[in-house]
């Protein structure tokens, strides 16, 4: 399990490894993350890693949403977040011969920063990446079988619990 973030970057938000996130509960158990699936990139001092599966409750065994963020970013949180992008899309196994699948923003809810959903399917719904980076943050989320307006929406909601 990723350790839970303590004190506050200096830059100010900090993310929270939350039992639950936007209705959604983080599993365990079974369900839950055994490893960081992703790569969130350097990691320096001071810099913490969130991650995990979440669902909704009594939603059986569809796939959970898979987060991923960190705090404490000292560089460019938008670039970190292109590259959290990049590792989700090679998680699904993305075919990259078919391009880059375009990164739509979407708004940012109350966190403000810079949302972005992108949807990794050929089809009008299927696997949708959402990123956020703001000062001091970055993180992304896999929505399985969902479209890009519900992701965002999701995934806005989820931010507010993970992000204080």
């Amino acid at each position: 399990t990723a350790p839970a973030a303590t004190a506050a970057p200096a830059g100010g938000r900090r993310l929270v490894d939350a039992a639950e996130a936007g209705g959604l509960k983080k599993l365990t158990g079974p369900g839950a993350l055994s490893d960081v699936p992703v790569d969130p990139g350097e990691m320096t001092d001071g810099m913490n890693l969130v991650a995990g599966n979440f669902a909704a409750p009594g939603s059986g065994d569809g796939e959970p949403v898979l987060f991923e963020g960190v705090d404490n970013v000292p560089e460019d949180t938008v670039k970190r977040r292109e590259h959290l992008f990049r590792g989700m899309l090679d998680h699904v196994r993305w075919d990259f011969e078919l391009g880059v699948p375009e990164a739509e923003p979407v708004d940012a809810g109350p966190l403000g920063g810079s949302v972005e959903c992108l949807l990794a399917s050929l089809a009008e719904d299927g696997n949708v990446v959402c990123g956020w980076a703001d000062e001091g943050t970055a993180a992304v989320a896999l929505f399985p079988d969902s479209t890009t307006a519900e992701a965002a929406e999701r995934f806005v909601a989820m931010r507010a619990d993970l992000e204080r």
